[in-house]
């Protein structure tokens, strides 16, 4: 007798980003689908890994990450995203800031909750919902710039509104929300009492002088928002899965709950690995990464308008949304096959980030490459000129 697997997996779409990074592999391209940020590891970083292994700190950690870590992060948040933040009850450490949204929409929505997002939206922030069986309710921000309406946020609130999901900067767009857009944001969330939850893992990536701006600083936000970051972007260690939530305490307790069940901790000698960073980087470490790749996202939208490719010039994170409509296709997923067969760059298709007719007309390139990597994707990209 035969069984079908569970429905929420029905319910979920593959991802478009691991497809392309796969399509890539096989033509032995330059991925610029997936953000795995191959530019070098700072060295307090992996000595802080290194000299945790060597002094046998390689069991579990407490569910909610070593109290090192924790009190980095604490600082951290006071000194940059000015929340005040008890890392002995508000922190919790999990496997990535993927993971920490995911145990914080399994601790605090129940199926049928709907969930506001801002078009286009991280693929994965979708999944999440689809799998704690919350519903989506998209609210549309409008190219180059991704502005949105307050009215359509206003209209998008109905009874079953749950939380609002915020990502500053944005995966895919580049999008830096503004404090006169967040604090439109709160004063939603205040009046409909709903959580906010804020996905801030490229809170360093900031161009042309921009500020990065936590809502849970907003009076009346720190007890309904989850504050959502991690180190995977700003230290180029994708694999290592660190990232963490901050909350109320009691809204904490109950994510950290769910992020013991899920993985019980994240990796040990990994953790201290990151406290290092956090606590041996100075501001100069952050200040150049943002010039940096300013730099590369300056190079990368020059080759890009040469090539016909129109970009919406991103505001902060590593990411850079194009307009392919010039390429052969019907959709942006044939658009982006057909530039990795002509140049061997992959893209990632913009219908994987957009509910309507928008992402046809889109790709999404990631440019947290090396510097000999991203000048070789620039002249295979210029040549479709």
């Amino acid at each position: 007798m035969t069984r079908d697997g569970n429905q929420r997996l029905a319910r979920l779409a593959q991802s478009e980003i691991r497809a392309m990074t796969l399509a890539c592999e096989q033509v032995k391209g330059i991925n610029m689908a997936q953000g795995v940020c191959d530019t070098p590891v700072p060295p307090p970083v992996i000595q802080g890994a290194q000299q945790a292994m060597e002094k046998g700190l390689n069991i579990y950690t407490r569910y909610d990450g070593a109290a090192e870590l924790r009190q980095a992060i604490a600082r951290k948040l006071a000194d940059y995203n000015r929340i005040t933040a008890d890392p002995e009850a508000e922190i919790t450490v999990s496997a990535g800031a993927t993971g920490s949204f995911h145990c914080a929409c399994l601790a605090l929505l129940n199926p049928g909750d709907e969930v506001i997002l801002f078009e286009p939206y991280y693929a994965y922030h979708i999944s999440a919902l689809v799998a704690v069986e919350a519903v989506p309710r998209i609210v549309p921000t409008i190219a180059p710039d991704w502005v949105f309406s307050q009215r359509d946020l206003e209209r998008a609130v109905t009874g079953r509104t749950k939380a609002i999901v915020a990502n500053t900067p944005s995966n895919p767009s580049g999008k830096v929300f503004s404090r006169k857009e967040l604090e439109g944001i709160a004063d939603l969330a205040r009046r409909h009492d709903l959580f906010v939850l804020t996905d801030e893992i490229y809170e360093y990536f900031l161009f042309d002088g921009r500020e990065h701006v936590s809502i849970a600083t907003m009076p009346g936000m720190a007890e309904r928002t989850i504050t959502i970051g991690g180190y995977s972007k700003t230290f180029s260690i994708t694999g290592w899965r660190i990232g963490y939530s901050v909350a109320q305490a009691r809204w904490a307790q109950m994510i950290g709950s769910m992020n013991d069940l899920l993985y019980v901790c994240a990796p040990t000698p990994l953790q201290y690995g990151v406290a290092a960073g956090i606590n041996e980087l100075d501001r100069s470490f952050y200040e150049e990464l943002a010039r940096d790749y300013q730099a590369k996202r300056d190079q990368f939208c020059r080759a890009l308008t040469k090539a016909g490719l129109l970009p919406s010039i991103p505001q902060g994170a590593y990411y850079v949304l194009a307009d392919v409509s010039r390429l052969p296709g019907t959709n942006s997923k044939e658009r982006a096959m057909h530039l990795l067969a002509k140049t061997g760059v992959a893209g990632v298709p913009g219908e994987a980030f957009f509910e309507g007719a928008d992402g046809k007309r889109f790709i999404r390139f990631c440019f947290a490459k090396t510097d000999e990597d991203l000048a070789e994707a620039c002249r295979r990209i210029e040549r479709l000129s």
